[in-house]
């Protein structure tokens, strides 16, 4: 990897780093975010190229390069960017980097970024085995992700909930509280006792509901149910952390594991 990355040109233009990775589906035009500082005293003027590597443990190979455009930045100013860039199709999470260079070979600094499939919600298929997801969608947000993805799924908005016999059902997400029908919670209720598997997404909640966590496990007779807070899968058509988010919430529903407290030896 060494190799790979010419040492970082120690010009007054500097990109700041991230204090994580981001993360995008795989294709055309995903936005990348970049904040870029002027450390001078002088305005600093760049034509800036970014440079694409797809990374593995040990190396990192070049897939692309591209310009991107010309930036000045006033003395001590801090601006933040965002810059198109296309990433191939992958079959799993796999790790890039980008390279943003000022001229032709002069590296300004680096982006790491995990991309992912688009077709994230299939990670659904093998939890289910031979059965159907059950799924009670008012908004239609997760039906079409769900036939886009081969999912095979039973709308329990046209029939009665208590009478589902699959292993795992989604309920939600839902718009408001009216949206949610009279007698929800009982027949959810009714379902986890026999051994169904629930995800239950709650509404947004109002500015004077209870505070609660953004998820939480209750267990319920043979099954539980991962109650979550919207938030936490808000707008799943185009948001990649919400369908990891819905994702882990389904696999902690069908094998629910107590929390621990974190790893203090960990922690810096």
């Amino acid at each position: 990897m060494a190799a790979c990355w010419p040492g970082v040109a120690c010009a007054q233009l500097q990109l700041l780093p991230d204090r994580e990775p981001q993360r995008v589906f795989a294709g055309a035009a995903r936005k990348i975010t970049v904040i870029w500082h002027n450390a001078g005293d002088k305005s600093a003027v760049a034509d800036v190229r970014m440079r694409l590597y797809q990374a593995s443990s040990a190396t990192a190979a070049p897939l692309s390069e591209k310009a991107w455009k010309k930036i000045e930045i006033l003395p001590g100013q801090t601006v933040l960017e965002s810059a198109p860039m296309d990433f191939p199709a992958v079959n799993a999470e796999t790790r890039f980097l980008i390279q943003w260079l000022e001229g032709t070979n002069q590296v300004i600094g680096k982006t790491e970024v995990w991309v992912y499939p688009t077709n994230l919600l299939s990670e659904l298929k093998p939890l289910l085995g031979e059965e159907s997801l059950g799924v009670l969608d008012p908004n239609d947000e997760l039906k079409p992700l769900l036939k886009q993805n081969h999912v095979e799924f039973s709308d329990l908005g046209e029939a009665a909930l208590e009478d589902f016999q699959g292993k795992l059902a989604i309920i939600g997400p839902f718009s408001t509280k009216a949206q949610m029908r009279e007698g929800l919670a009982p027949a959810i209720q009714k379902i986890t006792r026999k051994g169904v598997a629930v995800v239950w997404i709650q509404p947004p909640p109002g500015p004077k509901d209870q505070i609660k966590p953004s998820f939480y496990i209750v267990p319920e007779g043979k099954g539980s149910v991962v109650v979550v807070q919207a938030d936490l899968v808000a707008k799943l058509p185009e948001n990649l952390k919400s369908q990891l988010n819905l994702v882990y919430f389904c696999k902690l529903a069908l094998n629910p594991t107590p929390f621990a407290l974190p790893d203090l030896k960990t922690q810096p």
